[in-house]
C-alpha cells in the first residue's frame, strides 16, 4: 500500500479526483463556499495528514500539474481578446480601479509587514498575494522570497474572494458586471473566474480576467 501512494500517477489520480467531486458538490449546493479547489485543498490535506504521505513524493506527483501554470496563464489572452471592445469602452474606469486596487493592496501589505516586523524574506513572499500564480512565484523568488509560500497565499487570497467577494457586493451594492469584475481581478486574481463561469457570470468572469491581467502588467 505504501508503494502505492509514493506513485506519482496516485498524487495526480488524488488531486483530479478530490477537484471532481468538488465539482460536484458545487453543482448540487450551488453556493460560492463550495468552491473545487477549496474542498480539493481541504480533502488532499487531511489525506495527506491520515496517510503521512511525504510532502515530497506528493509534489513529485503534481510536477505536469505545475509545468501547466505558465500555459494557463498565456491563455488568459483569449478573454482578454474577447473584450477588447468593452475594455477601450470603460478603460477609464477599469484603469482607476486597477490602480487604486493595486496600490491599496501593495500598501497594505507592506504595512502589516512592517507592523508584525517580519523578515524580508515573508515580506517579499506576501506582496505578490493577488498575481496569478506562476507569475507571483518567479516574482517573489527573484525578489529573494519563497516561491511555495507565495503560492500558497494567492491560494488562499482566491479562496478569499471567493467566499466574502459576494458579501462585499452586495453590501456595497456592486451590481454591475463591470465593477464586479474588476473589484475580483484587483483583489483575488483569476481564481474567482471558475465559479462565475459555472454559475453563468461570464460577463464578471470575463472582466475579472481581464482586470487581472491589466493588474500584472502595472
Amino acid at each position: 500500500m505504501a508503494d502505492i501512494l509514493t506513485l506519482p500517477l496516485f498524487s495526480l489520480c488524488l488531486t483530479l479526483g478530490a477537484y471532481l467531486f468538488g465539482l460536484w458538490c458545487r453543482k448540487k449546493v450551488k453556493r460560492s463556499f463550495c468552491n473545487p479547489f477549496l474542498i480539493a485543498t481541504v480533502l488532499v490535506g487531511v489525506f495527506l495528514i491520515l496517510t503521512k504521505l511525504p510532502m515530497a513524493d506528493y509534489q513529485k506527483g503534481m510536477e505536469p500539474i505545475s509545468w501547466l501554470l505558465t500555459p494557463a496563464t498565456v491563455a488568459l489572452a483569449v478573454p482578454l481578446y474577447e473584450q477588447t471592445k468593452a475594455l477601450k469602452k470603460n478603460l477609464p474606469a477599469i484603469l482607476a480601479g486597477v490602480v487604486a486596487g493595486a496600490i491599496s493592496s501593495l500598501l497594505m501589505v507592506l504595512g502589516l509587514c512592517i507592523l508584525f516586523a517580519l523578515p524580508r524574506e515573508i515580506s517579499v513572499s506576501l506582496l505578490p498575494k493577488s498575481i496569478t500564480t506562476a507569475i507571483g512565484m518567479v516574482l517573489a523568488e527573484q525578489g529573494g522570497g519563497i516561491g511555495s509560500l507565495t503560492a500558497g497565499v494567492i491560494a488562499v487570497t482566491g479562496i478569499t474572494g471567493v467566499l466574502l467577494g459576494p458579501v462585499f457586493c452586495k453590501l456595497f451594492r456592486l451590481n454591475d458586471p463591470i465593477c464586479q469584475g474588476v473589484a475580483y481581478g484587483t483583489a483575488s486574481h483569476c481564481f474567482p473566474t471558475g465559479s462565475f463561469y459555472g454559475a453563468g457570470k461570464h460577463h464578471v468572469a470575463s472582466y475579472a480576467v481581464l482586470t487581472k491581467v491589466n493588474s500584472q502588467s502595472l
